[in-house]
Order: structure tokens, then C-alpha cells, then sequence
């Protein structure tokens, strides 16, 4: 059994309405989901296939982290798609460093964001003082390589040129339905 810790304002979108994602979760993964809404502690229990079941404590802390469910759950859809947490805390100086590097990853009506969830194929959330993604390996690691260009001072446009350079090498070639 694994312990996973997320926070309370998360607890109601883990358990959904009615129960409906927690069963959803413990079906497809094959475990038991204790919850402890105080506490915010989920005990993770495999109850089927072990291999599903080392999945599941990512999904709940993907949902903790600020993903939707049904995107946490796509963990499930295939050996290589797997779930990374970064600390932006631990990467920025005080609170006010955190909010304007926040604010560099999200980028002006969270075009930023979302040029790097278009471009690499991952998810991408920026909960508190976390970035989570969501992906294939190879998606994953270019979202973290963004990451890190932007957290260390890199102009957005240098960071939106490394995306579609790595996007072309993702998917064999140049976007075609994206002239410029």
C-alpha cells in the first residue's frame, strides 16, 4: 500500500461527484482508494493487476497537483506516458520571484502554457508552486528542457523557437497546418 498526500481544495475533484472519479480511478487502475478528506492522505491499495496498480499513486497525485481526471487517468494508456512534477520553489529566490516565473510560464492569456502543450503533444498545469506534466517520455523531457530555459531568463521567443525545432523532430517535419 502507498500513501499520497494532496491538498484539501483538491480532495472533492479526487472524489468526484458523487464518488464518480474515485470509482473511475479505482476501476481502471485496479486498486482501493482510502481517503482521509481531513488530512488530505490517499492509501493506495492494489487490488488487481501490480503493473496498473504501480500507476495509481500518480494518478492521485496528478489530480492533487491540479490536473483534471480524465487527463490523469490516460497515465493508464501506455507503458511510456508518465507523470512529472516540477518544484518551482525550489528553483525561484522568495514569493514575488515565484509569481513573476509563474508568470513567465504561463505566459499573456496562457499562450506560453499552451504553445507548450501544443507543440510537444504533453499535458501541462501549474498548481501552487508546481508545474506537472503529463506525456510520452520524449514529450515530458522537452516540456522540462521549456521549463528550464524560461525559469533561467531566456526570452520567450527563444523558448517558442526550441518548441517548434523539437516539434518538427517529434513528428517528422514542419507543421503544415500552421503557415505562418
Amino acid at each position: 500500500m502507498q500513501h499520497v498526500t494532496i491538498p484539501q481544495d483538491r480532495i472533492g475533484v479526487l472524489i468526484g461527484e458523487g464518488g464518480e472519479t474515485m470509482r473511475e480511478i479505482e476501476s481502471r487502475a485496479e486498486v482501493r482508494l482510502d481517503i482521509d478528506s481531513e488530512s488530505g492522505s490517499v492509501a493506495v491499495e492494489t487490488v488487481g493487476d501490480p503493473v496498473k496498480g504501480l500507476t495509481a499513486p500518480d494518478i492521485v497525485r496528478a489530480i492533487g497537483r491540479g490536473f483534471k481526471p480524465q487527463t490523469a487517468l490516460t497515465l493508464l494508456d501506455g507503458d511510456l506516458r508518465m507523470f512529472d512534477l516540477i518544484n518551482l520553489d525550489a528553483q525561484t529566490r522568495n514569493k514575488n520571484d515565484l509569481r513573476r516565473q509563474k508568470g513567465r510560464l504561463i505566459g499573456e492569456n496562457g499562450r506560453t502554457r499552451e504553445l507548450m502543450e501544443e507543440l510537444t503533444g504533453a499535458h501541462v498545469v501549474i498548481y501552487g508552486s508546481t508545474l506537472g506534466i503529463i506525456g510520452e517520455a520524449e514529450e515530458v523531457d522537452v516540456v522540462r528542457q521549456a521549463v528550464s530555459m524560461i525559469l533561467d531568463g531566456a526570452p520567450h521567443g527563444t523558448v517558442y523557437s526550441f518548441l517548434e525545432r523539437k516539434h518538427n523532430e517529434l513528428t517528422g517535419g514542419p507543421d503544415l497546418g500552421n503557415p505562418r
